[in-house]
């Protein structure tokens, strides 16, 4: 089965799309990256991560090697390229005091999850879809420099979400409370990605892949949302 046979490098959902206001360079700039990183995870999917050299990315795209790693630091950032984007929104949204940091980051997750759901509802043949997405995430899984390079992302997330509890309740990000806090939302994030391992079987519709996992991801929240109440206000202020 070739990736080719399904819209592969449609798949970005909210985070790929076009900004409301953008300069040529930057549509150019933005434009590059998307390309780079869909080739990579195409020849990635195709022959392995380690079988791939940076330079043949770069020679498929028309650039230089130098080039890509202006966009990306590391060959393992080509594949898994959307940390910045879940960066920040969780600094956008744990910085709304509407919602409580549970409910930012059951936002921010449900609008990564309807991205994949509406990007797989768009395809001539979801199933086989489905299948590309179960295949990499099979690839990062199996491939230990991706594991490593995820880890060390998630835990910069939840230095960022460290520091975003910590500036709502007027603490220091080093407390103990911000960084427990932090580490507890991101683990919602393993959450949704176990459940859709789970529910990604090839049998289901998107819209009940959606629904089925969002229900896991807000069962695992509903344990959380006691204990980082404390955290919606800043410190000295009622939290009722």
């Amino acid at each position: 089965m070739s990736i080719r046979t399904v819209d592969w490098t449609g798949w970005r959902g909210p985070q790929g799309e076009e900004p409301e206001a953008e300069g040529l360079r930057e549509r150019k700039k933005r434009l590059m990256r998307q390309q780079l990183s869909d080739t990579a995870t195409e020849m990635f999917m195709e022959r392995g991560f380690d079988a791939v050299r940076v330079s043949e990315i770069a020679e498929a795209c028309g650039v230089s090697e130098k080039t890509v790693f202006n966009y990306f630091p590391t060959k393992e950032a080509l594949i898994l390229d959307r940390w910045d984007s879940t960066a920040d929104a969780l600094r956008r949204y744990l910085a709304d005091p509407a919602l409580s940091p549970v409910e930012a980051a059951l936002q921010i997750l449900d609008d990564e999850l309807g991205g994949m759901t509406s990007w797989l509802a768009a395809q001539d043949d979801p199933a086989r879809a489905t299948a590309m997405i179960m295949r990499f995430g099979h690839l990062v899984r199996s491939t230990p420099s991706l594991r490593a390079h995820q880890h060390d992302r998630t835990e910069q997330l939840v230095s960022v979400a460290a520091q975003a509890l910590a500036q709502r309740a007027g603490t220091s990000p080093e407390d103990p409370e911000p960084q427990i806090a932090a580490t507890a939302l991101l683990g919602l994030w393993r959450v949704q990605f176990q459940a859709l391992r789970k529910h990604l079987d090839g049998t289901r519709p998107p819209a009940r892949i959606h629904d089925a996992v969002s229900t896991e991801v807000r069962r695992a929240a509903g344990l959380l949302t006691t204990g980082l109440s404390s955290l919606a206000s800043p410190a000295g202020d009622p939290a009722d």
